[in-house]
């Protein structure tokens, strides 16, 4: 029921529209008037909201999940490090409070609930980074993202709770699996709870609410001052969102309030250089982002100190992001929830990708220019570890003194972000400048020739196929069998009178015999094989010349097939070796008639009986060996491809803490 009241301060009349508000912002004289069971009470003066670019506004309506809301009002509220966020208050037809929180371009919709145990929610001080909140129900128990203070700022419209003017309260966010996002609010005792999700103003049915033409118009339109310090023009393309600027005319770090700049120290400039402009604009994710700050940070390694720089991207219709250039190499980086970031050893899971840890060291910020969304302090310091799964690497940030993350900024946070591999030439393209090429391989540069692993795994799958089915289809055809029993030609006895023959002292043991058969029909086209097998040959050997004669042309394919087996029993145990069974296959010759001429040899000693051997010949055999040499001719090129991308993985693992190719390098004990 709506309820009309005056104004204890200033007399005006201020409306509940909302049954269920407990405070109404005065219009008049921003007075935060509250109705209890006393009546109607001034809790004092609260400063107006500031201009941040929110697409929202007080007196939106919208639709979640099905159930109709109007947004009734808006406070800000400041971090202990700096920077402000908005929160607006959602009444929905139902009779729910929706508390939906904007911060960099993102929106996360959360409702208050009643869990099972409050007693077993945990203390603030208490809280640590990472920890789970098991208290909570939920299938897997969100985690703490940030903990810190917060000050009311400022407020406008009807509000669900008793806000106070300057107040500060502790809380800790937290984040989940799916998106899920959580609040503890410490105000209270046990501590509010408050869960949700990060959604979308399409989800929201806000969508019409993003006045994009408005918004991309100030992201082009900077505002001028003056730096305090030398006198020099400053361009602020992000005045309500900028807590620190860096005078790139004088060196100067100052303080911003809102446009407002104040002197705070002389930053020692060292010559940095920028590959891209501030004010420089290229789009990413479809929008147009500006450049509007430069940071140069560095981390040491045995003594040595290595420097990387970063870029600070800005659209106010969907906040900020980075790009980050190290050794030439250039990443884009957008944030992460923690709650969808799983360690395990030396291992990080995303998104159901593996990320293998790749380093791990404090990073230390250099020099810094332009515009920053949060307090940023020269040799301010940060653990950072870095995973990789090329193209994209996966960073944990945990602040070690004051310390900044990319989205919001507080006292203690852990912040996850995910950086992808990002072509020079396309930053090239993008920005309108000439870079140098990078020498050396990026922690996440992609392997460039990955491809040629999945045509070669498609071309051996065809290789493969063709073969097999050749085997299973090919049109064999056997166009000759038969089995010989060899026979020796006796030598002639000498005629009456004549002197006997000298013995021949080369012939020794050893038979010989020639066999010539029938025209055999062969067909063009086809390959031939020739299957000798010797019948009765044991602990002896049997060698067969052959010749496929043409009987028109007198062409001849020759072949042989030597036949042996051996065997026996040594120090108790038998052996045997060689096969009376060979093959040979020939080419394929023209089509004709041919005739068979064998010429047959074999050792006599010890055989009792004349030696047997059987012949066959087929046409249109396949064979498994050219099916193999196929696979190892279509394998060449991709191997030595293989070769190269070891050594780009040794390459990029080289200036690693934990590279794998090195003894001891990496804690694979842990995964």
């Amino acid at each position: 029921m709506a309820l009309r009241a005056n104004c204890p301060a200033c007399g005006a009349e201020v409306l509940f529209k909302t049954g269920s508000s407990v405070v109404v912002v005065c219009e008049f004289c921003r007075s935060v008037v509250a109705r209890t069971d006393r009546g109607i009470e001034d809790l004092g003066k609260v400063s107006d909201v500031a201009e941040s670019g929110s697409p929202l506004e007080v007196g939106l309506r919208g639709v979640y999940l099905g159930v109709a809301f109007e947004l009734t009002g808006r406070a800000q509220l400041q971090h202990a490090a700096g920077g402000f966020w908005d929160e607006w208050y959602a009444a929905f037809s139902d009779g729910r409070w929706g508390w939906l929180a904007e911060a960099q371009g993102r929106f996360y919709l959360t409702f208050q609930i009643q869990v099972p145990s409050p007693n077993a929610l945990p203390s603030f001080d208490s809280l640590q980074l990472g920890q789970q909140v098991w208290a909570i129900p939920a299938q897997s128990p969100p985690v703490v993202a940030e903990k810190g203070t917060a000050r009311m700022l400022g407020a406008k419209g009807e509000i669900p709770y008793l806000l106070t003017p300057g107040e500060t309260y502790a809380y800790a966010d937290l984040s989940g699996a799916g998106g899920t996002f959580g609040t503890l609010d410490f105000g209270e005792q046990p501590p509010l709870v408050f869960v949700g999700r990060e959604t979308t103003l399409d989800e929201l049915g806000l969508a019409h609410a993003q006045r994009t033409e408005e918004r991309e118009a100030r992201a082009v339109t900077a505002t001028q001052v003056s730096c305090p310090n030398c006198g020099g023009p400053l361009e602020l393309r992000a005045p309500d969102r900028t807590e620190r600027v860096g005078c790139p005319n004088c060196g100067s770090l100052l303080d911003a309030n809102r446009g407002s700049l104040r002197y705070l120290k002389q930053l020692e400039q060292k010559g940095w250089g920028k590959s891209i402009p501030l004010g420089g604009t290229a789009e990413f994710e479809g929008r147009p982002f500006t450049v509007i700050g430069f940071m140069v940070r560095s981390v040491e390694f045995e003594g040595v100190r290595y420097f990387w720089q970063e870029y600070l991207l800005y659209n106010p219709a969907v906040g900020f992001r980075w790009l980050v250039e190290s050794d030439g190499h250039w990443s884009y980086v957008t944030s992460v929830p923690p709650g969808e970031v799983f360690e395990s050893g030396s291992r990080a899971t995303h998104a159901g990708r593996s990320f293998k840890r790749f380093q791990d060291a404090v990073a230390r910020v250099e020099y810094v220019e332009g515009e920053f969304y949060w307090k940023v302090e020269a040799g301010e310091l940060a653990r950072a570890t870095d995973y990789v799964n090329a193209p994209l690497m996966l960073s944990k940030e945990v602040p070690v003194a004051a310390g900044r993350r990319r989205g919001q900024i507080s006292a203690e946070e852990v912040n996850w972000s995910l950086g992808t591999y990002t072509p020079i030439k396309e930053i090239e393209k993008k920005f309108g400048v000439d870079l140098p090429s990078p020498n050396t391989v990026a922690p996440n540069q992609p392997w460039p020739h990955k491809k040629i692993y999945k045509y070669w795994g498609l071309l051996l799958l065809a290789a493969l196929a063709l073969g097999l089915f050749t085997l299973v289809t090919a049109p064999r055809k056997t166009v000759f069998e038969q089995t010989y029993t060899l026979q020796v030609t006796p030598t002639p006895s000498p005629s009456p009178g004549a002197a006997p023959a000298a013995p021949d002292p080369d012939a020794g043991n050893e038979k010989t015999q020639v066999i010539f058969t029938d025209p055999i029909q062969l067909t063009g086209g086809r390959n031939l094989r020739v299957t000798g097998h010797a019948l009765n040959v044991d602990n002896n050997w049997l060698y067969v010349a052959g010749d496929f004669i043409d009987e028109e042309t007198g062409l001849v394919q020759q072949f042989d097939l030597p036949m042996e087996y051996y065997h026996g029993v040594e120090d108790g145990e038998s052996w045997s070796e060689g096969d009376p069974e060979q093959a040979a296959y020939l080419p394929a010759v023209p089509e004709g008639r041919y005739t068979l001429r064998l010429e047959a040899q074999w050792e006599n000693w010890n055989q009792p009986t004349p030696p047997q051997m059987s012949v066959r010949v087929e046409q249109g055999v396949p064979r498994l060996a050219n099916l193999l040499l196929l696979l190892i001719a279509l394998s060449v090129i991709p191997v030595l491809f293989a070769w190269r991308h070891f050594s780009f993985e040794r390459r990029r693992w080289a200036d690693s803490a934990f590279n794998p190719y090195q003894s001891g390098g990496d804690d694979s004990s842990d995964d």
